[in-house]
């Protein structure tokens, strides 16, 4: 049976677009890489009633009762192509099996992309992290670091405060009087020297590397990873982006709906968040989905 929807990308967007379309007994094909963005990080926090349950344990729960529904069908694969055209969406997976849907829900997320530091890459979602509400409470309020390069970096040092004594490493980006006056305020250290690349194999803590030779010990480094799309699939579709201060998201209306007829977006690829706001959007995106399947249903055909 052909299913209404196809959904790219199986993470907390995807199951939750997923559960909201299966409970309205719609028929629904699910297209998962096993690859969420969050794997590298070993706990969630944050998450309402599941505070410090891994990622992967909170995925594996969802996928189980989501697959209790018998209009859901959950293949592993990679989307490598889709189209939209007339009343069908159709998509192509590395594997050679070709699907088609009346409606397409791409749930397929960002890609963090890191300066280019060594040690950097080896530390995510450890020591080298990028949100401090997922991750700052568990520092336990020692020295941390944040990374600067980009122009809004040193706004954001003062929020870091809460969780640590912060450095702020500029990265050739001087903050302005009025950011040097909020570090005075919030007890942020300026470090003008620049950052070469971070060592230290201890679990807790990190060494970050300076151009003059020092070394500063931190409990953590916070980095301004900026965002691309996971997937080529939004760019071979033509859905219009949107900038956003860490990266390119998809454009939506208030129902999940892109600037592509019968295809919609949900995630991380929309809004810059976490795991709930993510799941808020999947659920955001399968009512929206529903709405439009029965608004056709409803047209009189000629």
């Amino acid at each position: 049976m052909q299913p209404d929807v196809l959904i790219v990308g199986g993470s907390h967007a995807g199951i939750a677009a997923a559960l909201i379309l299966a409970r309205a007994r719609r028929p629904v094909t699910v297209i998962d890489a096993g690859l969420p963005r969050n794997r590298a990080a070993s706990h969630s926090h944050g998450v309402l009633g599941l505070d410090g349950v891994s990622g992967a344990e909170l995925l594996k729960t969802a996928r189980q009762q989501l697959l209790q529904y018998p209009s859901v069908r959950w293949l592993h694969g990679e989307v490598v192509d889709a189209a939209a055209g007339g009343a069908d969406v159709q998509v192509r997976t590395a594997d050679g099996q070709v699907l088609s849907a009346r409606k397409l829900l791409l749930a397929t997320g960002i890609a963090d992309q890191l300066p280019a530091l060594p040690g950097l890459a080896e530390r995510w979602g450890s020591t080298v992290l990028h949100c401090p509400y997922c991750h700052g409470y568990e520092i336990g309020g020692g020295a941390i670091g944040v990374l600067g390069g980009q122009p809004w970096s040193a706004a954001k040092a003062g929020l870091f405060a809460e969780w640590g004594t912060v450095t702020f490493f500029s990265q050739g980006i001087a903050p302005d009087e009025d950011e040097l006056a909020m570090f005075a305020q919030r007890g942020v250290q300026l470090e003008s020297t620049p950052v070469v690349g971070v060592q230290g194999d201890q679990p807790q803590w990190l060494e970050v590397v300076l151009d003059d030779g020092r070394r500063i010990a931190q409990r953590a480094l916070f980095v301004p990873a900026l965002q691309t799309m996971a997937t080529p699939l939004v760019q071979q579709l033509g859905c219009a982006l949107q900038e956003s201060p860490l990266g390119v998201l998809v454009e939506v209306d208030a129902m999940k709906q892109t600037s592509v007829a019968n295809v919609y977006a949900a995630g991380d690829a929309t809004t810059i968040g976490n795991i709930t706001l993510a799941t808020a959007e999947g659920v955001r995106a399968g009512i929206g989905i529903h709405h439009a399947l029965v608004a056709e249903d409803s047209t009189p055909t000629q």
